[in-house]
């Protein structure tokens, strides 16, 4: 048990000052400042390193029932962190620790600490527990294995590929045996990227038609599973693609995210029957049950770099916004971090 003098008694914070329409503007944020209360009992004050921003807080910034609460207008956003132990009224948190929590887009924050987990330091920085080994890991080995039951042998695509999630699916199933791994990702340089990382294939979906290039970069094998976090034409493509009893993880729809009309289902979705094909889409916070598993496993490739990380990092709380509206406009290569 332990504290430290001349702490902070307030922190700088994001608030949601308005719901975007379509797409988010620096007037749907703002920066306020907030007291901090007194750490009671069990309690811990964590500076943040790191915030993640990630793109199903779009959907959160709307006001509309869903798998997660709405934000708050004049309240403080919240998600995942990684930050320090600065003081601490609990037992097994100390300060100097390193832990990771869900109440970002702040400078401080003062929570319970059984609702904070340590990051392993000695085995990757502290940022990596936001990524690679954190939520964003877990979303890609859980989707792959567990919700699009992937098998070595399989062909597997991947839309936004070279996002935080998509890159490491493509290495995790390349690790597992994957016969081939395709991804699309929104720029040369990201294409480029995704070979590096040891992808087989990859193409920019803006130079054609996915479809096209989907069925260019499979050949006469097809694909046998395709993890979707784009929605629309990529879903499209994968389904007219897809081997009789293939696999779809869908993860998201950020292609949808911004959108105020209703968008339309893929065309062909009469396919899936013909072809005894599994749509199932999933949630994270369903998959935690393999965390142990997944670290693990993920542990092990890092260190042998079988798997890779990229980060695009914006320095400055004030910045969160702007890097929030630069993911959703592809800007990122890798998991898209603040520091603070």
């Amino acid at each position: 048990m332990s504290t430290t003098t001349a702490l902070p008694t307030s922190t700088r914070e994001i608030h949601l000052a308005s719901r975007p329409a379509g797409r988010p503007v620096p007037e749907n944020f703002r920066l306020a400042e907030a007291p901090l209360p007194a750490l009671k009992e069990g309690q811990i004050l964590v500076r943040n390193l790191y915030i993640s921003v990630d793109p199903y807080m779009r959907g959160r910034m709307n006001d509309v029932k869903s798998y997660s609460a709405p934000f708050a207008l004049d309240a403080a956003l919240d998600g995942g962190a990684v930050g320090e132990v600065i003081a601490s009224r609990a037992e097994g948190r100390k300060v100097g620790d390193a832990v990771v929590h869900q109440l970002g887009w702040r400078e401080y924050a003062v929570l319970d600490a059984d609702k904070t987990s340590v990051a392993r330091t000695d085995l990757a920085p502290a940022s990596a527990f936001l990524g690679a080994l954190g939520m964003t890991g877990l979303t890609a080995y859980a989707g792959l294995l567990k919700v699009a039951d992937f098998k070595a042998g399989d062909a597997v695509f991947v839309s936004g590929a070279a996002g935080a999630v998509g890159s490491l699916v493509g290495q995790i199933a390349k690790a597992m045996g994957a016969s081939r791994v395709i991804g699309s990702a929104g720029t040369p340089e990201k294409v480029a990227r995704l070979l590096e990382l040891g992808f087989d294939a990859a193409f920019n979906y803006h130079d054609g038609p996915v479809r096209e290039q989907l069925e260019m970069a499979a050949g006469t094998a097809g694909i046998d599973v395709y993890f979707d976090n784009v929605g629309g034409e990529h879903l499209e493509a994968a389904l007219a693609v897809l081997n009789v009893g293939g696999r779809v993880a869908m993860c998201g729809a950020i292609a949808q995210y911004n959108s105020t009309e209703p968008t339309p289902a893929p065309r062909n979705l009469m396919l899936a029957i013909g072809k005894q094909l599994t749509l199932r889409g999933f949630l994270v916070g369903g998959q935690r049950q393999h965390g142990p598993e997944f670290f693990e496993k993920m542990s092990a490739w890092l260190a042998d770099g079988s798997v890779r990380y990229d980060e695009t990092v914006v320095d400055g709380l004030e910045n969160a916004p702007r890097a929030f509206m630069d993911l959703l406009g592809g800007a990122n290569t890798g998991k898209m971090l603040v520091r603070l």
